[in-house]
């Protein structure tokens, strides 16, 4: 009988920790990014100066403080990905992450075959946005933007555990 009664709390233990690690990290740590109109999307000049906003309207995104590559954000723009060319700094950190699926905005799987077709482009919004992480935006021909964190050289190699980082990279906050 009491082996009955530890399996049954064991099993009880397992499904409420499970279902909490399922919420926490699906749901949980998420918050909606405030707006700060004109400063949600920048992007860096071809001469590295810093970032400028570009216009955009429908601007919303999600952010956790537990991890610094949980950003994303949609948007739409009247600027074509050509125009933006011209001007901004083109990135090749291309592979966009996923989202949670509540954020149905941002398709990172549908993003990413435009950015592989030529139908959307990738921009580098800000190095080093948090220490190895850089924000990247990207537009589509349609005038849908996207905005995500990745991690660039220098974070692949701090973060890789090799201690071994061959890029010069800001200090550590």
């Amino acid at each position: 009988m009491l082996g009955k009664v530890l399996a049954i709390i064991l099993g009880i233990s397992a499904l409420v920790a499970g279902a909490s690690m399922y919420y926490l990290q699906v749901y949980g740590f998420y918050e909606d990014v405030t707006l700060q109109p004109g400063r949600d999307v920048v992007l860096t000049p071809l001469d590295g100066s810093d970032p400028r906003p570009i216009a955009y309207e429908g601007f919303q995104a999600i952010d956790a403080d537990s991890s610094p590559i949980r950003y994303r954000a949609c948007f739409t723009t009247r600027l074509t990905p050509q125009d933006l060319a011209r001007e901004y700094t083109l990135s090749q950190l291309t592979t966009p992450r996923n989202a949670p699926g509540w954020f149905d905005c941002f398709d990172a799987a549908a993003l990413g075959a435009a950015l592989q077709d030529g139908s959307a482009t990738a921009f580098l919004s800000v190095k080093n946005i948090s220490y190895g992480v850089d924000r990247i935006v990207a537009i589509t021909d349609q005038g849908q933007g996207f905005a995500w964190h990745e991690l660039n050289n220098c974070g692949k190699q701090t973060y890789d555990g090799s201690a071994i980082v061959t890029e010069a990279c800001p200090e550590r906050d």
